[in-house]
């Protein structure tokens, strides 16, 4: 399991324009990095650098503004002392997200399964792309890897991975009244086992908004994307499942799962739309899962955030 300070911040220029420019300095960098290796208190900062102290502090002051660091009070020989830690391990910065307009007036964006912000993964777990393994089977920490970004393919046992999506509605002059996450899944078992079950979970804005038991995991024939190398005693493809929240609740395929609604969600009040699936260690049906991106599966397509208006 990663540590929390293990997360991934994705930027975008149309929406963290503040935390951009957090970044554009080279005092702030120079601090973020002395970060990576451990928490510092300032006067370490100001030492390791070879910085005044003010200079230090001001610093330290922005970028924990933009929460790109976390701080806290300790006791020192004289009074306190504010110690300083990274809250993230890696900070991408993604030009344009994939978002267009569909036919309905609908925007959709398409978010790479390797893109996840955040993770917590339990063993037996891996992703791979088209070409090969991604870091080591069943090690969580391969889930940092920064091959990542090619995953086409990722799985585990138990566990949660997290999207952060750009909230497109912020920039239409109407209200939602329709949101829909589309993505292919299935559970996961060592080989397959069409007849497995499990529960899996779908979080959106921090809010649970339903549970969908997957049937099985599916290995009789290769998937139409899975490439040839990917033997056919892994997972081979899933079903593909649309996820609505709409005023009146929560359906998965047009059947309905929970009592969640759009307003639970407050999409105005949320400048991301952050897409949480996994599958809890209390699940009745403890049967883990696999999510199929591009490259693999049967439909071979990212996940799909689509809001209707």
């Amino acid at each position: 399991m990663p540590d929390v300070q293990d997360r991934i911040l994705i930027l975008s220029p149309g929406e963290d324009l503040e935390t951009i420019k957090a970044l554009s300095s080279e005092v702030r960098l120079r601090i973020l990095d002395l970060l990576s290796r451990r928490p510092h208190n300032v006067n370490e900062i100001a030492e390791a650098l070879s910085l005044p102290q003010s200079t230090v502090a001001t610093n330290v002051l922005i970028l924990e503004e933009s929460d790109l660091i976390s701080t806290e009070s300790a006791k020192a020989r004289k009074g306190s002392q504010k110690v300083c830690s990274r809250k993230y391990a890696e900070i991408l910065l993604r030009f344009g997200d994939a978002a267009r307009e569909t036919g309905d007036g609908a925007v959709e964006v398409a978010m790479p399964i390797g893109l996840y912000t955040n993770y917590e993964v339990f063993p037996p777990c891996g992703l791979c792309s088209t070409e090969s393994v991604i870091g080591y089977l069943d090690v969580p920490d391969s889930f940092l890897s920064p091959d990542r970004m090619k995953a086409g393919l990722l799985w585990f046992e138990k566990g949660w991975v997290e999207y952060k999506f750009p909230n497109n509605s912020r920039l239409k002059d109407k209200a939602v009244s329709r949101l829909e996450l589309v993505t292919e899944l299935s559970s996961e078992t060592p080989g397959t086992n069409k007849n497995w079950l499990s529960d899996i979970t779908l979080w959106i804005n921090n809010v649970e908004v339903g549970c969908w038991t997957s049937p099985g995991d599916y290995g009789d024939r290769r998937g139409k994307y899975t490439p040839p190398w990917w033997k056919l005693e892994g997972s081979q493809y899933g079903l593909l499942k649309n996820w609505s929240v709409t005023h009146e609740g929560t359906y998965v395929d047009g059947v309905k799962i929970s009592g969640v609604c759009l307003a639970d969600l407050d999409l105005p009040n949320h400048h991301s739309v952050k897409v949480r699936i996994g599958v809890k260690e209390e699940a009745e049906h403890l049967g883990g899962m696999n999510i199929f991106g591009r490259g693999f599966g049967n439909y071979g397509q990212d996940i799909l955030l689509r809001l209707l208006f």
